[in-house]
């Protein structure tokens, strides 16, 4: 069974950091490229990092220069590191598999809020 479990987001202020962290587990996680979305409220659910399994990563251009996406093999987890935060980075993280379909299962998500 699958399990995608994202931790560490929280309120913080405008122009404040963030670490997100993602646990994996019941994935091949070493062979599949992985990613970071976000959905905002009122808005679709966006992918806003990935990363493939040698490491190599793309970023969307609203994040990009401002957010590190990585990940560890080992420990079967994916991480986001969040600088440079404003109010418009504000929602729901979650992370899954870079390819996703209508029937891709999806954690909780953390949620961010960043207050001007």
């Amino acid at each position: 069974q699958i399990q995608l479990v994202e931790s560490g987001g929280g309120l913080v202020q405008a122009g404040g950091s963030l670490r997100l962290s993602c646990k994996t587990s019941g994935t091949t996680f070493s062979i599949n490229d992985m990613a970071w979305y976000r959905q905002a409220p009122g808005k679709q659910r966006e992918m806003i990092a990935d990363i493939s399994t040698r490491g190599n990563a793309n970023y969307s251009d609203s994040v990009k220069g401002r957010f590190t996406i990585s990940r560890d093999n080992a420990k079967t987890t994916v991480v986001l590191h969040m600088n440079s935060l404003q109010p418009e980075d504000t929602a729901v993280y979650y992370c899954n598999f870079k390819y996703t379909s209508k029937y891709t299962y999806w954690g909780r998500g953390t949620q961010v809020t960043v207050s001007s």
